[in-house]
């Protein structure tokens, strides 16, 4: 988790500044990328709230978004976290929105991903989605690229928002 907070840091200071707030939909990264948002002083200015939207039941309740609203992209993909992260965005009334959307591991997935792939997706004034892949079936080391490379998005994508 130390490794995270220095990122997570960063950001809040960034969003504090703007007076903005943030939302996250995780699914694979477990809770981490909350956790390091919040486990810094002052999150209640900045963070209002999200999930580990881990199955689509999970995802359809936090947002209820319609489940043709889902079909409409192929999960696993850049196209779903950006969806993802609009509806979370949207339900929560945020300025900025992280999905991150992947496989940790140690199996791939029935949509033919290898574990270590993740799509994240920051939505916002600026709207920004990358695709990672960590080459490791180690289900834990995942889960943490996983929220790295989202703080990352973020604070690339506020970095640029100035």
């Amino acid at each position: 988790m130390q490794a995270l907070l220095g990122r997570a840091d960063q950001i809040a200071k960034l969003l504090q500044t703007r007076k903005h707030t943030i939302s996250v939909a995780e699914s694979s990264a477990g809770g981490l990328i909350s956790a390091a948002l919040l486990a810094i002083p002052g999150a209640s200015a900045y963070f209002i709230g999200g999930g580990v939207v881990y199955t689509r039941a999970a995802l359809l309740a936090y947002t209820q978004a319609d489940e043709s609203e889902l079909r409409a992209h192929t999960p696993g993909t850049e196209a779903a976290a950006l969806a993802r992260a609009r509806l979370m965005r949207t339900r929560l009334s945020t300025t900025w929105c992280v999905s991150e959307t992947g496989v940790a591991g140690p199996a791939g997935s029935r949509y033919g991903y290898s574990p270590g792939h993740a799509c994240i997706a920051v939505t916002g004034p600026v709207e920004l989605a990358r695709t990672i892949e960590t080459a490791s079936a180690e289900r834990l080391s995942n889960m943490y690229a996983f929220a790295g490379a989202a703080l990352q998005l973020i604070q690339d994508v506020l970095e640029q928002k100035r």
